[in-house]
């Protein structure tokens, strides 16, 4: 959505026409929303845009028949390191030598990414944050193999959308995440504890350190079993750093399926 509405073509690559035909429902809704703001007092102004934008967007649900014509892929499927791979190393073979590839992965490496394919230095991390249309930060990630003009290009996109790059090399969680999610876990362990209630630490987080939403309820937006899947991902590269140490509350909630606001509980009922 934001790629198109700033002027780039855009292919929208899914696993099924069904999936796609949601998906350009929900960008056009979104974009209703968008408008509303921006051209308050100019509805044809705001009708033209969005017919403009969507002319921008078509979809398949056959990435190596489009990735031929594609000057940058941003990947954002299911956060699987095997099933990832597998999608770059059957792009690689179809892509044009100049296209650069990236991952929107919020936990995994971008470098072991990068290795299915033979373009480690046109290769580079676009992490966007929800929601995308909102939301202005893009963390922009180097591996050691990206190359300065990879890079530079990915700075440029960023700008080009409308979107305010930070850089950071190839380490777990790059910025945000590396900072935001210990403290969330921190925050389960605090209440493990029984040292304050969740609804506590949460007003206290919001209203002593000006956060938009407490630290469970972000889990539960986020999503338990996601927040799950990242700590056990570091965890496992990192079993002595107390920070990545798992959480049996956490754990004890996912296998009940209670995973957030998606299914309806997680730390909270809604």
């Amino acid at each position: 959505q934001v790629a198109a509405a700033s002027g780039h073509t855009v292919v929208l690559v899914d696993q099924s026409d069904e999936i796609l035909k949601k998906s350009t429902k929900g960008i056009e809704e979104s974009l209703k929303r968008v408008t509303k703001k921006k051209f308050a007092d100019k509805p044809e102004a705001g009708a033209e845009f969005i017919e403009k934008t969507l002319k921008n967007i078509t979809t398949s649900t056959d990435a190596v028949a489009v990735v031929h014509s594609t000057d940058l892929v941003i990947e954002a499927i299911v956060e699987n390191q095997d099933v990832k791979n597998d999608l770059f190393k059957r792009l690689d073979k179809f892509a044009p030598e100049h296209t650069i590839f990236t991952s929107n992965t919020s936990s995994l490496q971008i470098t072991q990414l990068a290795n299915s394919t033979t373009r480690q230095d046109r290769f580079g991390g676009l992490h966007f944050f929800n929601p995308v249309p909102m939301m202005k930060l893009v963390e922009v990630i180097k591996t050691p193999m990206t190359s300065q003009k990879t890079y530079e290009s990915l700075m440029d996109f960023s700008r080009a959308v409308g979107k305010s790059p930070v850089s950071c090399k190839d380490t777990p969680g790059f910025i945000v995440n590396r900072l935001l999610v210990p403290y969330m876990m921190e925050a389960v362990r605090l209440f493990e504890r029984g040292d304050a209630s969740k609804e506590d630490i949460d007003v206290a987080m919001k209203l002593g350190a000006g956060y938009p939403m407490g630290p469970f309820e972000l889990l539960d937006y986020v999503g338990l079993d996601t927040s799950k899947y990242i700590i056990d991902g570091w965890h496992a590269q990192e079993p002595n750093n107390p920070l990545f140490a798992p959480s049996p509350l956490l754990n004890k909630l996912v296998e009940e399926k209670k995973l957030g606001k998606k299914t309806g509980e997680g730390f909270y009922k809604y």
